[in-house]
C-alpha cells in the first residue's frame, strides 16, 4: 500500500484520480451534504483507494469496475 493524500469533503480531488473515481466522489458528496470530513486516498497494488471519514469506501475493482461501499 501507498501512502496518497487526504483533502476536504468538496474540495477538488487529486488530479491522478480516473474520472470515474472522481464522478463516484462527487455522487457520495452530494448525498452526504456538508459535513466536516476527509477523504484519503491510498494506492493498492497500482489503484486507487479513497475513503470518506465515515467509512465510505471508493475503490477500482481488478476488473476496472470502480466500486463504492457505503457505511449503513
Amino acid at each position: 500500500m501507498q501512502l496518497g493524500t487526504r483533502w476536504n469533503l468538496g474540495d477538488t480531488p487529486p488530479p491522478r484520480l480516473p474520472d470515474e473515481v472522481v464522478a463516484a466522489i462527487r455522487a457520495v458528496e452530494s448525498e452526504v451534504g456538508e459535513r466536516p470530513w476527509r477523504w484519503t486516498l491510498t494506492w493498492l497494488e497500482g489503484r486507487p483507494v479513497v475513503e470518506l471519514d465515515d467509512g465510505t469506501t471508493i475503490r477500482i475493482g481488478s476488473d476496472g469496475v470502480v466500486i463504492v461501499t457505503e457505511t449503513s
